[in-house]
């Protein structure tokens, strides 16, 4: 499957999602130069700069990675975090890998379990992934709970795998990943 019979290069050269994702609980859309003030805003939380860094020092950012597709996370038509996911296409090795985030205010509500679970969707039925994988900071209990209700599996700790957000050191991160049939509907 060729990339771009999935997604198209904006005027960026940046390749970018075109269908929209409904879950559950949430809409997933592809992020647009208009969702950027929001997504900003959220990662500015002091619990989301903690797990993804000061997006102030990003030039392009969620715009700055041409492989990765980029989901605003609608929640009631309001953006309440991303999802993204890339892909190793080597046939040998072929998988998917999924990171999100989600304003912290609606943390605990199943929202993130429920993105997650909707882009698996999309990648094992309509992009053809066997396996995907998700990569947790070790000491993130609700993110790897979240994860674990949507099938994934933890398969080990990768040991200082991720800067710190400040920059002062290293911690750990969780390899988990999830088979296809292992999808939890």
């Amino acid at each position: 499957m060729h990339p771009e019979r999935w997604g198209r290069r904006d005027s960026r050269r940046r390749l970018r999602a075109v269908v929209e994702l409904r879950g559950d609980l949430v809409v997933l859309v592809p992020v647009a130069d208009e969702h950027v003030d929001a997504l900003k805003r959220i990662r500015r939380t002091r619990e989301v700069r903690t797990r993804w860094g000061d997006v102030d020092i990003e030039s392009d950012w969620p715009f700055d990675d041409p492989e990765t597709i980029v989901y605003a996370v609608l929640l009631d038509g309001t953006i309440r975090g991303l999802v993204q996911y890339g892909e190793e296409t080597t046939p040998s090795y072929r998988h998917a890998s999924i990171d999100i985030f989600l304003d912290p205010a609606i943390h605990g509500r199943g929202i993130g379990r429920d993105a997650v679970r909707t882009l698996a969707r999309h990648l094992i039925r309509d992009r053809g992934h066997h396996r995907l994988v998700i990569d947790p900071a070790a000491d993130n209990e609700a993110a790897i709970r979240a994860y674990g209700a949507v099938g994934f599996r933890a398969v080990g700790v990768m040991r200082e795998y991720e800067r710190d957000a400040d920059g002062a050191g290293w911690h750990d991160g969780l390899l988990m990943d999830l088979l296809a049939d292992e999808l939890l509907d």
